[in-house]
């Protein structure tokens, strides 16, 4: 067996992305719960909320510079260090969902690109986990009802990574924030709407006091994973079965917070139904509409090597594993058939 000291609890300081209220955050502390539960108190994850020590969009490179030892995040807020990043947070519609991502990434081969990219092309001191595989995510917040595409020319809209290009192709004017400075701007009119990520959070936000048309469904974040990352020299300098735990209680934690999040998003979505919001499936003409946009950001972006590299990735691992989904799980359509017969 090996031979760890149960003297001193070893503790890192581990921030998340999240403001202490975001069910974000809770979830970034159930995955340091399960880290030190399974450690049995050998080594100890102190969770912190964004701000902390740095802010939000400042904890990859504080986790890098040993500033923090550890981040949960996700890699969308990577953007500006490299267009491929958000391939690994909110890559395109390709006809799969997060569960399909988390399942390339694993087992297609998606995980050796990010270390590629991560470790080789940026050379940041990071190892990185993906995890968690997110519902589709709301188009957004609006004064009024989004129709078609043409609605976006000149919207003052919030979103992050690769959706800034994919909106700015459809006419929106975009500004990045934390999700924590949404509802101030769009109280100051900064913004007309934004995107945030779904009911538990967009309630906690108050996005409810400031729109009250609540579009539901897109393909601009159709997939998205939480990231965890580690200061890689200090990860790497850990015994094998502490390293070991941080991998496999992430995986544990996909499948136990998506319950939560099933549990938790229902109820908070009846909440905001009853503040009088407007509460509508986004149309066809809309989702046509981001298709096409993907068309020309995918093209775009694929003259970068890497970002390419990427791509073909995806689509190989979509192309082959959609096909056994399509032809044996029951479509939307045949799913709300059931749910009628038996609800109503």
């Amino acid at each position: 067996m090996p031979q760890v000291s149960h003297a001193q609890t070893v503790v890192w300081r581990y921030q998340s992305t999240w403001p202490a209220r975001d069910i974000f955050h809770e979830f970034a502390a159930d995955y340091a719960k399960k880290v030190n539960d399974m450690t049995g108190g050998r080594f100890r994850l102190d969770v912190l909320p964004a701000g902390s020590v740095v802010a939000a969009f400042q904890m990859v490179d504080a986790v890098h510079a040993g500033i923090l030892d550890a981040g949960h995040g996700v890699c969308t807020n990577s953007y500006g260090k490299h267009k491929a990043f958000a391939l690994f947070g909110t890559p395109p519609s390709f006809g799969w969902d997060a569960h399909g991502m988390l399942a390339w990434f694993y087992h297609g081969g998606g995980e050796a690109l990010y270390k590629e990219l991560v470790n080789t092309i940026l050379k940041l001191n990071l190892v990185g986990y993906l995890y968690f595989p997110m519902p589709t995510q709301p188009l957004g917040w609006f004064q009024k009802e989004i129709k078609s595409a043409d609605d976006f020319r000149g919207l003052k809209y919030r979103t992050v990574g690769l959706s800034i290009d994919l909106f700015k192709e459809m006419g929106a004017a975009i500004t990045l924030l934390p999700g924590g400075e949404i509802v101030q701007a769009m109280d100051r009119r900064l913004l007309n709407a934004a995107e945030n990520n779904n009911p538990t959070s967009d309630l906690a936000l108050g996005l409810p006091d400031v729109a009250k048309f609540y579009m539901m469904g897109g393909h601009h974040q159709q997939a998205e994973t939480f990231e965890i990352i580690f200061n890689k020299p200090k990860h790497d300098a850990l015994p094998l079965e502490i390293r070991m735990i941080l991998r496999n209680a992430a995986l544990a934690a996909s499948s136990d917070q998506l319950g939560i999040a099933y549990d938790r998003y229902t109820k908070d979505l009846d909440e905001i139904k009853k503040q009088g919001v407007n509460v509508i499936h986004t149309g066809e003409a809309v989702l046509a509409a981001q298709l096409a946009a993907w068309d020309k950001i995918i093209a775009e972006h694929s003259k970068d090597r890497f970002f390419a590299k990427v791509i073909a990735s995806q689509k190989a691992w979509v192309k082959r594993t959609q096909p056994y989904l399509q032809v044996n799980n029951l479509h939307s359509g045949e799913l709300a058939a059931a749910y009628k017969h038996f609800f109503g």
